[in-house]
């Protein structure tokens, strides 16, 4: 199929090397001329594992190329999927939707013949319906309308994708069913995935349903975590145990200093603000707990970090920070609970030095405030604890790193804030070892 897809961000610029993938002829329309000129040299305008493998493939072949013109792409495309960005809105409750109304109302004069728009941005209930009218108004006759939201983990944008657990789509018409049949069959094909065809309404709730779901699972299991550091117990087996059960799962269950990223922070807000307009006032209670537990994990972080020292106060610790972006996988910062991690460390007198195998270079423009190293031996250099702030596995799977680490830093004292390391390989290097939820390890005398 011809493709296009509006907006070439995170959700964005992924999706339209993956469609390449599937054998699609894939035009990207991104509006700022500097990020476009990256992805049309063949590069990603961020870090994300697996995109630029796809863009130096399909870039110079043709079959993937990126433009600012939406002419271009409404000439060219039978089927356009809308991915811009809705971000929070000025008072921080619901969406922001201008990007999305913007695109359909651009593009939809520009279509000259039978279309599906498509849309992957992560809306609330009711915008479906907007934009349905939105196309009545400005578009020709035969334009349908498919929601089609995005499941996908940062870090695993590309693989989710083209391996997805499932396929939602909320369609409006006969052919829009068939033109999102077409446009994934080459998945639907190996009869592995589920697709779920339904009303708009639901293919929108089922987006929010989910993230405000996995958020609520996250901040279940930090919330025990809390329970077992005052009884002495082990989250990490609390969380095996519970996890046998197959109604509950191990997926999502390792504790840690909360959810970030662009997704999950806003979509459970604005779902939880949307829930309030409505009057669905038991579940927005719930949802505002699982947010409560959230913002606590950072505190409780800060609260480790000053146990591993004596309790002696942060003022002049020299703290390596091993981690800025929100996960391992890619280079957002957006919402990460690692550089809120620092920034309340730095609050308390501390001086944390960051390295990110991939994120340094967009930490240091949106927050020069904190100190950097290029290199992990830099950061590790003359520390007096060494904290682990995000899961990438040089800082989690390195089995040479505690040794190594043992003979460079000042002191060896490691907290682990994302549970992700087997303590017992550190303290065989002579670490003292604090995770959240888990008791103390410490190398014997």
């Amino acid at each position: 199929m011809r493709i296009s897809v509006i907006g070439c961000g995170h959700l964005g610029a992924p999706h339209a090397a993956a469609m390449a993938e599937l054998g699609h002829d894939v035009i990207g329309v991104e509006l700022d001329p500097a990020t476009c000129r990256v992805l049309q040299s063949g590069r990603g305008a961020f870090f994300e594992k697996g995109l630029d493998d796809l863009l130096q493939k399909y870039v110079p072949t043709g079959r993937l190329r990126f433009t600012s013109d939406l002419m271009e792409a409404a000439e060219f495309a039978d089927l356009h999927f809308i991915a811009v960005g809705t971000p929070l809105s000025e008072d921080g409750q619901s969406y922001d939707m201008e990007q999305v109304f913007g695109a359909v109302s651009a593009l939809a004069p520009l279509l000259t013949r039978p279309c599906t728009i498509v849309g992957k941005s992560t809306v609330t209930v009711g915008t479906v319906a907007r934009i349905q009218q939105i196309i009545a108004e400005r578009a020709v006759d035969g334009v349908d309308l498919v929601w089609n939201p995005e499941f996908l983990r940062e870090g695993h944008a590309i693989e989710d994708t083209l391996c997805p657990d499932r396929i939602v789509a909320g369609v409006t018409s006969a052919e829009a069913q068939k033109a999102i049949e077409s446009v994934y069959a080459p998945i639907l094909a190996r009869g592995e995935v589920e697709l779920i065809v339904t009303e708009p309404e639901t293919a929108e709730v089922i987006k929010s349903a989910a993230n405000s779901f996995l958020a609520t699972k996250i901040s279940f299991i930090n919330a025990m975590a809390e329970v077992c550091s005052l009884a002495g117990a082990d989250v990490k087996t609390v969380a095996h145990g519970i996890g046998i059960d197959h109604r509950i799962g191990h997926a999502g269950m390792r504790p840690g200093i909360g959810y970030g990223g662009g997704c999950l922070p806003k979509d459970l807000r604005a779902f939880t603000h949307r829930l309030t307009e409505i009057g669905a006032t038991t579940a927005v209670a719930l949802l505002q707990a699982v947010e409560d537990v959230n913002r606590g994990r950072v505190d409780a972080a800060v609260d480790l970090v000053q146990e591993a020292v004596g309790g002696r106060g942060l003022a002049g610790v020299r703290v390596a920070f091993l981690g800025a972006a929100f996960k391992a996988g890619t280079s957002d910062i957006r919402n990460s609970p690692a550089l809120e991690l620092a920034r309340r460390l730095v609050r308390a007198g501390a001086h944390p030095v960051i390295h990110d195998p991939e994120a340094l270079e967009t930490a240091r423009r949106v927050h020069p405030e904190h100190t950097y190293a290029d290199t992990l031996a830099e950061a590790l250099d003359g520390a007096e604890v060494t904290v682990l702030a995000t899961e990438w596995p040089q800082f989690s799977e390195d089995a040479t790193l505690p040794a190594s680490a043992a003979a460079t830093v000042a002191a060896r004292r490691l907290v682990d804030v994302r549970t992700c390391v087997d303590p017992l390989d550190w303290v065989g290097a002579g670490w003292t070892v604090w995770q959240l939820g888990r008791p103390v390890r410490r190398p014997r005398p």
